[in-house]
């Protein structure tokens, strides 16, 4: 192994009262001067602690300065501000005042980055960063110790975060950095300050920001400035003719004849020559994308000097890295959290984050393996994760080996501790565990797979997998339209148009919207069983539901005489918030504007009732031939509006945007808008936003069968085999939601890319695809919606809406809720 290590350094511990130099700021207050420790930049994820500082962002969708008062409350006590604020209203509050935080931030980073004289990996390009970044961690870490990003902490926030964690006992820095536009790495070179560095591809994301390719790739390779190396595909022809041209010290690797490390496939693997020695590998994978992210890192062990042999082996044991946390739904009512294959500090934090923000449980269990090859000391190693687990909220905590079994006195909620996962195992009872959310997040070795596969509730192969980070990015894209006082209600009707309410709203709360809609009482009541406090508007209540409306504090929409008295009488006398309806155009539900006078009179004889919202329906928002008619809808709206408002004697919050509304008319947005299947990806106007599918539908191949020329498939002998044809039976049916009018090559499903026709009827359980031609085995996984074939494509198929294919997906396919995991 080569000898990385240069100059060492004296470790500095930065002080609160330096951070005028290091940012260029000024102190406006220096209650008591603190070591540095922890950096936070979210105040709902905030670890209290003298050593905090909390990093007040001011960003389009919100604004760290809005928090201080709340923060303080909960014992933060240093804060980096950009704006003015009265800093004698928190006397035992440090404040620093910068320009940006998010670059006093980074000086910060940068800063402590220097006090290290350790070799360093810097990993960019547009695809594979985090897959290297993970494989590399996992075949060095028995030589070095390793700091590295948590998951892909790769951006102009999540770098500086990442570096910071670096500690005198780090041997080793692998960090990643990603660009979406010029000028941005410049800043993440001087925090990463690579010693050596690796390009992973050159792709299309982000290429609307680029004059050029040949831009883009000069703007990442601004990471290498001052490397000592730079690993490189040389079958990468575009990257690789720019890379040599940069006069960058290249070390590169390919099958063509120009590259330092030389590639060729042989039989069952592949022949490697690097400085006239050659030796052969294999590799556990067969995906184009897997092959080059692991010849990524072989060139980077050659260039490290590992051992052939070492490089051999951590090679064939190199498996997928699981790129995202699962929530599944567990047995007994449990809630999993799946984090069965990465277990260190970073990413332990993540996970007990996700845990803190699940309220749909009252009760959160840890289930917990020694976290290996740390660095640290096991007195440092424990007293930290014991810092992690006592501060998070967890009620109770199962550890999994030895070094926690020896010091289990650190952790105190109620805790059970197990030598080895067998062990935990043979005392295992299902019902022990019930109604709880449960984190299971374990290091590779321990094999915590088998703890999932007996908390897991049994599904058949089609699930519902659900993007939450594609979610998220959809929620900011629309509050990113919205004007800063608007308010955001969200609809999570219909089981959340098939994704799931209670998960969805749990996400939606953490989020701060403002109102969540449902369609029916009974969505309403398990939102609240599920600990979801956000205020609930019923858009469709009926007399039967009235009583579960005031159990459980849902507000229902009144949009008709009958309806309404109804509800006076239920309440008798008792106050309530309801949300009134005017009828502009839709025809479906609602007060006509003519109705209004008549509406007045009778709330105002009912004093108890607080009309908390108006509010419209547009009926033709996504169709430009229609904006003359919605036009004429808000004005009559508005004008209805301000008239019941005159008579109440208040203004109510009044609101008439749905999904496309908010989309094509941001001069309508009032005072709030309703937002619907655009959260969940589907874009129903004609000009197509920056949305991300949130929803994929899979399923699994049962069998595969030959079908001779002639014969039939299916009910009815409707298939037939013109040639001799490969069948697959699918485990999904007009039970699951995958209509009856999919059948006969109506319908396509995605196997391995390639598409793959309907053959015959749908059953009600299962359907048959063509395979002819495609490489599939019995098990393989299905798209049936997702990447590589929309919900819009395939509801077109049928002349349908997407709304109709996302809600159709029945219950009885189980939701898979996925975020950023490592």
């Amino acid at each position: 192994m080569k000898d990385l290590c240069r100059t060492g350094r004296v470790f500095f511990n930065m002080l609160f009262s330096q951070l005028n130099k290091i940012t260029n700021g000024t102190i406006l207050q220096l209650s008591a001067d603190h070591v540095i420790d922890d950096l936070l930049i979210d105040s709902r994820k905030v670890r209290a602690g003298e050593g905090a500082v909390f990093f007040a962002i001011r960003g389009s969708n919100h604004n760290g300065h809005s928090y201080i008062s709340q923060l303080y409350y909960n014992g933060v006590r240093q804060f980096v501000i950009e704006e003015t604020i009265d800093v004698k209203n928190f006397p035992e509050a440090n404040f620093i005042h910068v320009t940006s935080s998010v670059d006093a931030l980074q000086k910060i980073a940068a800063f402590h980055r220097r006090q290290f004289a350790i070799p360093v990996i810097g990993i960019t390009g547009s695809n594979g960063k985090t897959i290297v970044k993970e494989w590399l961690y996992q075949l060095l870490s028995p030589q070095y110790t390793i700091a590295k990003n948590p998951g892909s902490y790769n951006s102009q926030i999540g770098v500086p975060l990442s570096v910071w964690q670096t500690q005198p006992y780090h041997t080793l820095g692998i960090f990643e950095a990603g660009i979406s536009r010029p000028g941005e790495m410049n800043k993440l070179e001087e925090i990463i300050k690579p010693t050596i560095g690796l390009f992973t591809t050159l792709g299309t994301a982000h290429d609307e920001n680029f004059q050029s390719a040949a831009q883009k790739i000069s703007e990442k390779i601004r990471l290498f400035t001052h490397v000592d190396a730079l690993i490189c595909c040389a079958d990468q022809t575009n990257a690789f003719v720019h890379l040599k041209a940069s006069g960058l010290p290249l070390v590169s690797w390919g099958f063509s004849p120009e590259a330092d490390v030389r590639v060729a496939k042989t039989g069952n693997g592949y022949n490697i020559t690097w400085r006239g020695k050659s030796f052969t590998i294999s590799l556990p994978f067969s995906d184009t994308a897997s092959i080059e992210n692991a010849f990524q890192c072989l060139t980077m062990l050659l260039y490290l000097s590992t051992e052939i042999t070492q490089i051999q082996q951590g090679l064939s044991s190199l498996r997928a890295v699981p790129m995202r946390l699962e929530l599944k739904e567990g047995v007994n009512q449990n809630q999993l959290i799946d984090d069965a294959y990465n277990n260190d500090l970073g990413g332990l934090q993540i996970s007990l984050d996700l845990l803190s923000n699940q309220n749909q449980k009252k009760n959160k269990t840890l289930i917990l393996s020694d976290i290996l090859q740390s660095g640290m000391d096991e007195n440092q190693l424990t007293d930290r994760i014991a810092q992690l687990v006592n501060g998070s909220g967890v009620t109770r905590f199962i550890g999994v080996g030895d070094v926690l079994s020896k010091n289990k006195e650190k952790i105190k909620p109620k805790a059970a501790f197990y030598s080895s996962t067998d062990a935990f195992l043979e005392a295992f009872n299902s019902d022990s565990f019930h109604d709880e959310v449960i984190l299971i997040k374990g290091a590779r070795t321990f094999g915590f797979e088998k703890i999932v596969s007996r908390l897991q509730r049994k599904v058949h192969g089609t699930v519902m997998e659900v993007d939450l980070n594609a979610l998220i990015h959809n929620l900011n894209f629309f509050k990113s339209k919205l004007a800063p006082a608007t308010k955001l209600m969200v609809m999570v009707k219909a089981l959340a148009y098939g994704s799931g309410s209670v998960e969805i709203a749990n996400l939606l709360q953490y989020h701060k919207v403002d109102y969540l809609g449902v369609a029916y009482a009974d969505e309403g009541v398990e939102l609240r069983k599920n600990n979801i406090k956000t205020p609930v508007m019923v858009m469709n209540p009926t007399e039967e539901g009235f009583a579960a409306m005031i159990n459980f504090n849902l507000e229902p929409e009144l949009y008709g005489f009958t309806i309404l008295r109804q509800f006076i009488s239920f309440l008798n006398g008792r106050a309530w918030n309801v949300h009134i309806k005017i009828d502009t155009g839709m025809h479906r539900l609602g007060f006509e504007s003519e109705d209004v006078d008549q509406l007045i009179t009778i709330l105002k004889a009912s004093p108890n009732l607080k009309v908390a919202s108006v509010f419209t329906h547009l009926s033709g928002s996504d169709e430009a031939a229609l904006d003359e008619f919605s036009h004429q809808q808000v004005r009559e709206f508005e004008a209805a509006a301000a008239k019941l408002s005159e008579g109440l004697g208040y203004r109510p919050i009044l609101h008439a945007l749905n999904t496309p509304g908010i989309l094509r008319f941001p001069e309508f947005q009032l005072d709030m808008v309703r937002l619907g299947v655009g959260l969940y990806g589907v874009d129903p106007t004609a000009e197509k936003h920056n949305l991300k599918p949130v929803n994929t539908l899979k399923t699994l191949i049962s069998q595969i069968r030959t079908v001779k020329a002639g014969e039939t498939v299916g009910y009815g002998r409707k298939g037939k085999a013109i040639n001799d044809m490969r069948i697959g039976t699918i485990a999904i049916g007009y039970a699951d939601g995958y209509s009856r009018a999919f059948s006969n090559g109506v319908g396509e499903v995605l196997v391995n890319g390639k598409r793959a026709p309907v053959i015959g009827n749908v059953c009600m359980d299962m359907t048959m695809i063509n395979l002819t031609g495609i490489d599939a085995q019995e098990g393989s996984e299905v798209i049936v919606f997702g990447a590589g074939l929309s919900v819009d494509e395939v509801a077109g198929k049928i002349k349908t809406i997407p709304y109709e294919i996302l809600t159709n997906t029945s219950e009885r396919v189980k939701r898979v809720f996925v975020t950023e995991s490592i």
